[in-house]
């Protein structure tokens, strides 16, 4: 690739995204087995950033305020006391117009001669969002239309040494997709949003905010070199021999001088040095291979570790200097979809071992991207592997996600179902400009994140395929141009960018299920269990919690009731709460109050998503994997999620924990015949034997039968164990009157419990359960042992406006029965304010 002196001429895509200070630092903690002298890094490239303070102006006006990059408008707005709190109450109508008016970003920086003198330098933009028209010292040199795409420019001639001004206006979205709206008839119906390369969520969901953003929303920078950069590093694995792993190492370089050019690549882990190799590139291009003896592979969260190599990468000159270096963490496993055959659904393998995946659909964790952090993107992977996930899906409708996500589903074994970012709209694949951007896309993010082991399949779309017709239309995508984009053009895409990959061209067009007939069509939650496969979207809203919904309300009018009109303006989904409060009404009783009815719909919510998950589970390998629909918030919202926009756990959550657990007990009633079949399931590599034990009670809590089995279960087996036959006790007690605990053990350690009922909860005339707590301060938090003398459902604790983090939640408790549950505090408290905060309820409090 060369680059020409004429801004015009100089124009050019980045092809792989790499940043030489991280770069070089990673390389060095990576364990790189070349030693650096000082003198090296002389001719290495020089970087200046960009990001940091520039200036912001609605464009023409002048007006200008204090912006930050990386960053968007909306929240400089926010930070110069200019537009209220979008979140809070409906103050997000007060500040549509941002989205329509065209925002000019300006900085001056300053160029020394040392980096002038270079003979290449490069404006290096990581990601502008999105119709940008860039200018350097005045002079118009770039526009850009891809919010996904990263882009370089050759911008020396425009440079001068000292004091330089970079400008960039961009243009509104909102505008550009309304003009296009005008003319949809002509577009073959294609929509407005979805002929930009722009978030598709920005523009409003049922779950999200419409907020249209605009700025630099990735770093900037110049880079200036004299002879080459590393351009291109591409990793596949060899698994063939046993105990042995081959990794051949494919580089290519962008050369801005014809001299010639060297590589030293090893491979490390734990800073251990396992294998070298030096080679010299002929045409800007090298291969070498290298091999790690005895490897420790790479397992999902459940099945083993995590363990990651380091693959560093030196490019030399011909005297040995170190001109540019790139380090590549990889783990070793083999990993994707299996071929379909006839009656078995979609499954995922690894390392040759088909597995059940567990987890959710991951949407963008704010509505604002530059407020995302790799802290919290880290605790949103934690938690998803403490209750026992093992994928998420990246859904197709927000961006390609941060390197930190990918790099905590690295280290956590959190697999991920990559979507490319279409999503439930008509594309304009008749258009070969579109279709040549959404090409450069795909490449910049296929090489920016296909070294991560956590991807275990990369899919074209979300839902598009519900669309398709034979002919195009405002309603249909035709078959034709379904067929080339997301079969030929983005399927080329990753065999050529990402070959080792697993790719599908959509979801639900390859062979998942996306199954929303208990929330659009009203079913209720038994439907669940009237089919089985791939659950790659399933489920329910619910509120979040009271300090959540109190965030984005006022006390006096707003939780009046959850159809108060902000209720309502945090409820994205058409009448979405009359669907909660109507499936409420089908399960539980009525909350007694508003805080209370919030709770209830987070118990309605768990309830309904156990019921299919345990049955999918139960029914494997029918079922090979449960993915429920939501994950996390973009902001604070009644939605499917089980975790809120502030990192707040809803019951859901905590019930994931259960029946997500690598080993579970579980039943599945026949009300008609009174009889429960008794499940037991294991994700295990290797045979489990335990013990299965029952009891069941009545609403009192006295014993009525009890009994206890030896269990033995093949590695990744679910089956029946048992099957109970309650019909006389269901004849003399009633069958609402009756509590089926289960238990399963090991070595006496539980672990598994469940319960099951004939009737729904609304159903059973539960009684006080006198619930009881003893605290205790430990060095890390709170200990609390709850007892209830009666039977309790859904027993949590909370501590009101303090925020905390409990080992479990949602449990239920028999008569005389107690739980221990750890809280640690967000911030430390004493032993008497923890006990004024703390307060315990079950499901009966929730009404009584």
């Amino acid at each position: 690739m060369n680059f020409s002196s004429s801004p015009a001429a100089g124009v050019s895509r980045r092809q792989f995204l790499t940043t030489s200070a991280m770069a070089t630092a990673a390389a060095c903690v990576g364990g790189s087995m070349f030693a650096r002298t000082a003198s090296a890094a002389v001719n290495k490239r020089q970087i200046l950033s960009l990001d940091g303070q520039w200036q912001a102006s609605k464009a023409g006006t002048g007006d200008w305020i204090s912006a930050t990059v990386p960053g968007c408008i909306h929240t400089d707005l926010l930070a110069a006391g200019k537009i209220l709190d979008p979140f809070y109450r409906d103050q997000e109508k007060d500040v549509q117009w941002i989205g329509e008016t065209d925002w000019l970003f300006r900085r001056t920086f300053q160029v020394p001669p040392e980096l002038l003198a270079r003979k290449t330098v490069l404006l290096r933009c990581e990601g502008l969002d999105t119709l940008a028209t860039i200018s350097v010292n005045g002079q118009k040199m770039a526009e850009t239309d891809n919010m996904f795409r990263s882009w370089e420019f050759d911008v020396k001639s425009l440079l001068h040494e000292g004091e330089n001004k970079i400008e960039i206006l961009i243009k509104s979205a909102a505008n550009f997709t309304k003009k296009l709206e005008e003319k949809r008839n002509e577009n073959r119906g294609v929509t407005g949003r979805a002929w930009l390369r722009k978030q598709p969520c920005q523009f409003g969901w049922d779950w999200a905010p419409t907020l249209i953003t605009a700025g630099i929303w990735k770093s900037i920078s110049l880079e200036a070199m004299d002879e080459a950069r590393i351009d291109d590093v591409l990793i596949l694995q060899d698994h063939s021999v046993k105990n042995r792993v081959t990794l051949t190492v494919e580089l290519s370089a962008l050369a801005v001088a014809k001299k010639p050019l060297c590589a030293k690549i090893a491979v490390s882990h734990e800073r251990q040095a396992i294998d070298k190799a030096k080679v010299k590139l002929i045409d800007g291009e090298a291969r070498c291979e290298l091999t790690v003896k005895h490897p420790n592979l790479w397992w999902p969260n459940g099945m083993g570790e995590q363990p990651l190599y380091t693959v560093a990468v030196d490019l030399l000159d011909d005297d040995g200097r170190i001109l540019d270096s790139v380090s590549k963490r990889i783990g070793l496993r083999t990993l994707g979809i299996l071929n379909q055959a006839a009656g078995n659904p979609l499954r995922f393998e690894v390392n040759g071992v088909e597995f059940f995946a567990k987890g959710a659909n991951w949407i963008p964790s704010d509505a604002f991207y530059n407020r995302v952090t790799a802290e919290s993107l880290r605790r949103y992977v934690a938690d998803a592997a403490a209750v026992n996930m093992n994928m998420l899906r990246f859904w197709g409708g927000g961006y390609y996600e941060e390197d930190a996500l990918f790099d905590a589903c690295d280290e956590m074994g959190i697999c991920v179902w990559a979507d490319f970012k279409f999503a439930c709209a008509s594309y304009p694949a008749f258009d070969a400009q579109f279709v040549d951007n959404v090409r450069h896309e795909a490449r910049d993010n296929l090489k920016r994140l296909r070294h991560h082991p956590c991807i275990a399949v990369w899919c074209g779309n979300n839902e598009i395929s519900l669309l398709v017709k034979d002919d195009w239309s405002v309603f249909s995508m035709g078959r034709d141009g379904y067929d080339y984009l997301f079969k030929e053009v983005l399927g080329d895409e990753v065999k050529t960018c990402s070959p080792q990959t697993s790719y599908v061209s959509g979801s639900p067009d390859c062979g998942d299920v996306h199954y929303w007939e208990v929330w659009w069509g009203a079913r209720t939650f038994e439907a669940y269990r009237e089919l089985s496969g791939f659950m790659s979207e399933f489920g329910y809203q619910s509120y979040p919690e009271p300090r959540t919904v109190h965030s984005y309300t006022n006390a006096s009018n707003d939780r009046a009731s959850t159809m108060s009109e902000v209720m309502k303006w945090h409820q994205r989904c058409p009448l979405g709460n009359d669907r909660i409060k109507n499936m409420i009404g089908n399960y539980f009783r009525t909350g007694k109050d508003f805080d209370n009815t919030l709770w209830v719909s987070q118990l309605v919510q768990a309830y309904g998503i156990k019921l299919g998950a345990e049955y999918w589970r139960q029914h494997m390998p029918k079922s090979m994997g449960c993915l429920f629909w939501q994950y996390n918030d973009c902001w604070p919202v009644a939605s499917w999620a089980s975790v809120d926009y502030y990192g707040r756990w809803k019951a859901l959550h905590y019930a994931a924990r259960h029946f997500y657990a690598p080993v579970m007990i579980s039943g599945l009633e026949d009300i008609k015949n009174k009889t429960v079949d008794i499940y037991l399931t294991s994700d295990l590599g290797a045979p489990f034997k335990g013990n299965a034990e029952w009891l069941v009670s009545n609403l009192q809590g006295v014993t009525l039968d009890s009994g206890k089995i030896g269990v033995e279960s093949p590695a990744r087996h679910s089956q029946v164990v048992s099957t109970l036959k309650l019909d006389s006790l269901a004849q003399q007690h009633g069958e609402n009157n009756l509590m089926l605990w289960l238990k399963l053990t090991q070595s006496d350690q539980v672990v598994s419990q469940n319960l099951v009922t004939f009737g729904r909860p609304k159903e059973l005339e539960l009684v006080d359960p006198k619930l009881q707590t003893h605290v205790k301060q430990t060095a890390t938090g709170f200990r609390v042992i709850v007892s209830a003398e009666k039977p309790a459902l859904w027993v949590w604790l909370n501590l009101g406006d303090l925020d905390a983090r409990y080992s479990d939640n949602f449990v239920h408790l028999n008569a005389g029965h107690s739980v221990e549950i750890n809280v640690t505090t967000k911030r430390q408290l004493a032993l008497a304010e923890f006990k004024q905060a703390l307060t315990v309820r079950s499901v009966y409090n929730t009404y009584s």
